[in-house]
């Protein structure tokens, strides 16, 4: 595992990620993966005892602020993007729905799959997709609570919709999101994917489960796939890790020894100062230099085994 000392920057709203007590953000951390509600983390973080700050005030500069943090505006003439839909057999409802960002050209392009939080298809999954395609790749960022109606414009609601779905099938939804985008017209057939919390974990399950269908699989502090699983894996992985980010972390000690044993090709990056979310500009976890080296890594390693 490489660690990579990276200087905690501003977000993009001026916010110091350094000046929010720790407290706050595992708190945090524990409202995003869906353990506390959004009642407890203001009950709790306001009840700490707060030096130089309010508990309050930093836990409401933790909530995203996805139009201050867009990368790649929409009408970027570097690419084409649109909403699709496409069949889905076996999952939530039978059809899925999701985000599909191409480069302006003719194609066809090396294709990478985009897997979201826990919460839906948010703007800053939208945002990566729309930054990977004018890197020339075709991205399709597909919205697993589209059974439900899709992404209802909040975090917040998103999560609980995201809750409420039967888990395998939701995973077959992201499963056919791959195979829809893989034989797409204007893909070649080479498919990485890439995937932030949840969607990391979707990365390396999926790493395992399509075997040779894959081509490369980058998961950003995603849950650890099953060490047992390993010797299905034929992808190149790049694993992006927080420090802070313990829950994680615990989990790549076997796996990472299981993908040595099994002569897996994969690296492990673990990001010094950072916190969970890391790449996500729009909060205060954001971390500028981690999101950036990370960010060059994945192009690197998606342009080299995608080619």
């Amino acid at each position: 595992m490489n660690e990579t000392s990276a200087g905690a920057n501003p977000a993009s709203r001026g916010v110091d990620p350094q000046e929010i007590d720790q407290r706050v953000i595992d708190l945090y951390n524990e409202y995003c993966h869906g353990y506390i509600s959004r009642r407890d983390f203001f009950s709790r973080v306001t009840a700490l005892a707060m030096v130089g700050g309010s508990g309050l005030a930093m836990a409401q500069a933790l909530m995203p602020r996805y139009a201050q943090a867009q990368t790649i505006s929409f009408t970027d003439t570097r690419m084409k993007a649109s909403y699709v839909g496409y069949p889905s057999p076996g999952g939530n409802s039978g059809s899925m729905r999701g985000y599909l960002a191409r480069p302006s050209g003719p194609g066809p392009f090396p294709a990478v799959l985009v897997v979201h939080e826990n919460r839906g298809l948010n703007p800053y999954i939208e945002d990566v997709a729309r930054r990977l395609a004018v890197e020339g790749f075709l991205a399709l960022a597909p919205d697993g609570i589209a059974p439900l109606g899709g992404y209802p414009g909040n975090d917040d609601d998103g999560r609980e919709l995201q809750a409420r779905l039967d888990a395998a099938k939701l995973r077959v939804d992201l499963l056919n999101s791959a195979r829809f985008l893989k034989t797409h017209a204007l893909s070649t057939q080479k498919l990485g994917v890439t995937g932030f919390c949840y969607g990391g974990g979707i990365v390396n399950y999926f790493a395992a489960v399509l075997g040779g269908d894959m081509q490369a699989g980058v998961p950003y502090y995603g849950m650890a796939g099953d060490p047992a699983s390993v010797g299905k894996i034929k992808a190149p992985l790049l694993c992006h890790l927080a420090e802070h980010d313990e829950r994680i972390n615990a989990g790549y000690l076997a796996y990472e020894a299981a993908l040595k044993a099994a002569g897996v090709n994969y690296q492990i990056h673990r990001y010094l100062g950072t916190q969970h979310g890391f790449h996500n500009d729009s909060t205060p976890r954001y971390d500028e230099s981690a999101a950036k080296l990370s960010w060059e890594r994945t192009l690197a390693h998606f342009k080299t085994y995608l080619s």
